[in-house]
């Protein structure tokens, strides 16, 4: 999610607020890590206010958690087998890593042992951040760790995979330059499918980035997902910025040209999911009102005014094997809150 959505007011901006960019590779293993970059903030909006973003100051040297410098190809890896019939994944948009593990909901979230793989958006820290903190010990202990860290700017995106099995591999980004820079997207390959880690492109408050979003990077990403799907069935997951119809977010009128809802970015979500996805909580709960994302002002999670911006998308060959698919409201911690999905890997 890049930028944060907010109420309407006059200016028009995109509903959320953020991004990242930084160092290069990903880590692995409960509480270790690679390289990094340095901090920064943040920009977002969303329809006219503002909220900026406050650097936080590293404080003291905590443990640090061990680290291992590594690219892709190095990481603990495995075989990908889950012991269990089912698997149980969450994806959330911790909209800052550091922020989040001080709410102990958030770290007790992390560390729930129900999970199978939990991913997270957003990460907002670099790799030098992450260990100073040590920050992979807020997840469970049960957890391997992958990271993708921003290439080119501190404090900005980020994604990581926490599984409780070693994936066969680990891929960063999706091998295209011009997208690689903002640690967006994270593959683990397990056995019987691929799990796509991913926090989409934020179009800005002004819509200046909505040509690269929906005629480059969507273009290109999707690319990507249909050469995995040829392979083994896949699984995408994360904060893709766009609230798809208008049940799912709770102004559709007010926010036709906000990011996140403008004509051409949802067109471009339709035109994926036809050619062989699903929207897993659309499809098993087609008229249930609930959003993902609700601004931190205005008191709108309390008031149920947010935006459905988080997805668990699945090939259309292995819509069977979907067991939930929901959004899990009560967790604290984020503007954005936890998605869930159970999958039966016998069906897929």
């Amino acid at each position: 999610m890049d930028q944060k959505k907010t109420r309407q007011s006059k200016k028009k901006q995109s509903p959320e607020k953020k991004e990242e960019v930084q160092e290069k590779e990903v880590v692995k293993s409960k509480g270790k890590q690679q390289k990094g970059a340095k901090n920064a903030g943040d920009n977002e909006d969303k329809k006219g206010e503002q909220k900026i973003e406050k650097q936080q100051v590293v404080k003291g040297e905590d443990k640090k958690a061990k680290q291992v410098q590594q690219g892709d190809s190095k990481f603990e890896l495995g075989d990908g087998r889950f012991s269990t019939p089912t698997v149980k994944i969450a994806s959330w948009n911790v909209n800052g890593i550091r922020a989040a593990t001080k709410r102990e909901q958030a770290v007790k979230y992390l560390q729930d042992t129900k999970f199978d793989v939990i991913c997270l958006n957003e990460l907002k820290a670099d790799q030098a951040v992450f260990d100073k903190e040590n920050l992979g010990a807020q997840f469970g202990k049960h957890y391997f760790l992958y990271l993708n860290f921003c290439k080119n700017k501190g404090g900005y995106s980020g994604v990581a995979i926490a599984s409780k099995v070693k994936p066969i591999s680990v891929k960063c980004d999706i091998g295209i330059s011009k997208h690689d820079q903002e640690g967006r997207t994270l593959t683990a390959e397990y056995e019987r499918f691929y799990l796509v880690a991913c926090y989409v492109p934020n179009a800005g408050q002004k819509l200046e980035r909505l040509d690269y979003r929906t005629k480059e990077w969507d273009v290109d990403f999707q690319n990507y997902l249909e050469d995995l799907r040829k392979k083994k069935p896949t699984i995408l997951c994360g904060d893709l910025n766009v609230s798809h119809h208008e049940i799912d977010l709770a102004n559709p009128a007010g926010n036709k040209k906000t990011a996140g809802f403008t004509q051409e970015e949802r067109d471009q979500f339709t035109n994926y999911l036809q050619k062989g996805w699903v929207d897993s909580f659309r499809h098993l709960h087609p008229k249930e009102v609930k959003y993902s994302y609700f601004s931190a002002r205005f008191n709108s999670k309390q008031s149920n005014k947010g935006w459905r911006l988080d997805y668990f998308i699945i090939n259309k060959e292995s819509t069977d094997a979907i067991i939930m698919s929901d959004i899990n409201t009560a967790v604290e911690g984020s503007d954005h809150v936890p998605i869930e999905c159970e999958v039966d890997l016998r069906k897929l």
